[in-house]
């Protein structure tokens, strides 16, 4: 399959998908971390580009509940940011994945399909992750471990303790860090949604033996 991964720079998501046999190729204003194909610029220069498929990972600044206290003084960003959204999730691509963490997404736009956390997919974190789906099943879990460490600090809050710790790294690094897609995440992906692919390639290959055999 021909496929987009949206707003990664990373290559996480991408490169389970290349190791899948997929032409895929990831996008975002920033250059990739990891060597691969990957577009730097505007995902709507490539957007109508004929894609099979869309994982699309918007940046969630103004969107997560978690700055909620901030959504007054910032009501144009957040417009601009959910018209984004609609914009992809209206893309003319069969297969569209969106992910966020709970965000104003679920009110203003609609419910996600599914919530996941890495601790259901081999890591021993948690982080909330909706996905938004279109003609994709859900993903199944691949493996559930306990949902790791948490940090208490002096206000009495408690945060994942992966997510405490990237308090300690500068504001450009702290995002990458919490914008980066769990491995175990992108392989479930990869697996589980290159599926129906991978069933048209072996009947592709069984009548390919049969013409070969006549």
């Amino acid at each position: 399959m021909k496929i987009l991964i949206a707003c990664e720079y990373s290559g996480i998501v991408r490169d389970a998908f290349a190791k899948k046999g997929h032409d895929v190729m990831s996008c975002d204003i920033l250059p990739t971390e990891s060597e691969g194909k990957h577009y730097q610029g505007d995902v709507f220069d490539v957007l109508h580009d004929d894609w099979d498929m869309m994982i699309a990972h918007p940046p969630c600044t103004h969107l997560s509940v978690s700055g909620a206290r901030w959504f007054k003084d910032k009501q144009q960003e957040q417009k601009e940011a959910l018209d984004f959204v609609r914009m992809l999730l209206d893309a003319p691509i069969k297969h569209i994945a969106l992910e966020n963490p709970v965000s104003v997404i679920s009110s203003k736009i609609r419910k996600p399909d599914q919530i996941i956390q890495p601790w259901q997919f081999g890591h021993e974190a948690q982080k909330t992750t909706c996905l938004w789906l279109k003609n994709l099943p859900h993903l199944k879990h691949t493996k559930v471990v306990s949902k790791g460490e948490f940090t208490t600090f002096k206000s009495g809050k408690k945060h994942p303790k992966w997510y405490a710790d990237a308090l300690k790294l500068s504001k450009h690094e702290r995002m990458k860090v919490r914008s980066k897609t769990f491995q175990g995440i992108a392989q479930a992906m990869a697996e589980q949604w290159s599926k129906p692919y991978e069933d048209f390639k072996q009947i592709e290959m069984d009548l390919r033996m049969i013409v070969s055999t006549d």
